[in-house]
C-alpha cells in the first residue's frame, strides 16, 4: 500500500482573485488538483475548485444545481414512501450530500466516490468545513468506488441494500462532456440499464449536467425510463446548468 500523502495544505490567503493551487495528487484516473481561490479580501471568503485532468469540475461558490439534483429527485417520488435510500454519484464540493442529509424524509445516505484525495480533503482537509456535520450524520456513509463498476458489482447485503429509491449523479461535466473515456459507459445503454437495475421500481434517476441534453433525454426513453424531463438553473453567462430526471417503471 502506498503511502497517503500528508498535509499541510496551502492554506495561505491570496490578496486577489488569482487561484492558489492547495494540493495535488495523482491517482488512477489521472491528476486531481485542489484550488482556492480569494480569502484574503475584507469578507475572508475563499473558493475552492476541483480540477481533474486540466477540466474544471465544480467549486464552492454557488451549489445551487448541485442542490436541486437532490431536492428534484426527492420531489419526483411518492410523498407516502417511507425514508427512501438515496444514492449519490460523486461527492464532489459536497453541496449534494449536505442537502441530503438536511432532509429529514431520506433515509440512508450512501455517496460514491472514485478518488480517494477528493475524501481525504472532506474528511481530513479544508472541504471539511463544508461537510464535517453531514459525514457526522448517521445515515450517511462514503463508499470508495468506481460508481459506473459498482453500479454493476457492488455490495448487496442487508447493511448496503440491493436498490435505492433515488439516484442521483454527478461524476461529470454531463453526459455529453465526460472527465475520463471510461465514464462514457454510465450513459450507454448498458449504464443506463445497471441504473435501472439498482432502482427501486418508481425509484428516480437524476443525472446533473453543466448544458441539457436533448439526446441523452432520448437515450432515457430508449431505456425504458419514464417522466423524463429536465430542471434548469440559471448562471449568470451562458448556457443553464440542468437535472435530468427519470422514473423507473414499475
Amino acid at each position: 500500500m502506498q503511502p497517503r500523502p500528508q498535509p499541510p495544505y496551502d492554506l495561505r490567503p491570496a490578496d486577489d482573485d488569482r487561484p492558489v493551487t492547495v494540493d495535488r495528487r495523482e491517482g488512477p484516473y489521472g491528476e486531481v488538483v485542489l484550488r482556492r481561490r480569494g480569502g484574503g479580501g475584507p469578507s475572508g471568503d475563499a473558493v475552492f475548485e476541483i480540477i481533474a485532468n486540466g477540466c474544471f469540475l465544480m467549486d464552492t461558490s454557488d451549489g445551487r444545481s448541485e442542490r436541486l439534483l437532490i431536492r428534484a429527485a426527492l420531489g419526483a417520488l411518492p410523498a407516502d414512501r417511507p425514508s427512501p435510500a438515496l444514492l449519490i454519484g460523486g461527492l464532489g464540493v459536497g453541496f449534494s450530500l449536505v442537502e441530503a442529509v438536511a432532509e429529514p424524509r431520506w433515509g440512508r445516505i450512501a455517496v460514491v466516490e472514485r478518488e480517494a484525495v477528493v475524501i481525504d480533503w472532506h474528511r481530513e482537509g479544508p472541504l471539511a468545513a463544508v461537510t464535517a456535520g453531514a459525514l457526522a450524520d448517521p445515515r450517511a456513509e462514503i463508499v470508495h468506488a468506481d460508481l459506473v463498476a459498482w453500479l454493476r458489482t457492488g455490495p448487496q447485503t442487508p447493511q448496503a441494500p440491493q436498490s435505492y429509491d433515488a439516484l442521483c449523479l454527478d461524476i461529470d461535466n454531463g453526459p455529453d462532456w465526460t472527465v475520463t473515456e471510461d465514464n462514457d459507459g454510465l450513459y450507454s445503454p448498458a449504464g443506463l440499464a445497471a441504473c435501472a437495475a439498482r432502482l427501486a421500481p418508481g425509484g428516480v434517476l437524476a443525472v446533473w449536467s453543466a448544458r441539457p441534453s436533448p439526446a441523452f433525454e432520448e437515450s432515457l426513453r430508449n431505456a425504458g425510463f419514464t417522466q423524463v424531463r429536465t430542471e434548469e438553473v440559471t448562471v449568470a453567462r451562458g448556457v443553464p446548468d440542468v437535472v435530468h430526471l427519470a422514473v423507473r417503471g414499475a
